[in-house]
């Protein structure tokens, strides 16, 4: 699996496209993902950028790292793997209210 970079601090005008563009000036990119909020579309500020050659991911560090794009300073690094991401703690909605039910008990 090609290893991506991860762009934090990006506007919110930012798009695809616009990321894309701007990561080219180093190589050609395979893919370039602004993520965005699910309910309103507006962008979380990060993104994902995966050149075809995997060569360009340090030259895109170098020289694109702290640079400004759509008005703001953007930060470039290495992506971490899914798998080395801490897992999120959702546990179904039991609150250890011992019923499961939405009465909380008081406990005196």
């Amino acid at each position: 699996m090609a290893q991506n970079l991860f762009i934090g601090s990006l506007a919110y005008a930012t798009t695809d496209d616009t990321l894309k563009a701007f990561f080219e000036q180093i190589g050609e990119v395979s893919s370039a993902r602004v993520i965005t909020d699910r309910d309103s579309g507006r962008s979380k500020g990060f993104g994902f950028v995966e050149y075809t050659d995997e060569a360009n991911n340090q030259k895109a560090i170098d020289q694109l790292d702290g640079k400004e794009l759509d008005g703001r300073a953007i930060s470039v690094g290495l992506a971490r793997p899914k798998e080395d991401r801490p897992k999120r703690d959702f546990d179904g909605g039991n609150r250890g209210n011992g019923g499961g039910d939405s009465f909380r008990q008081r406990s005196w």
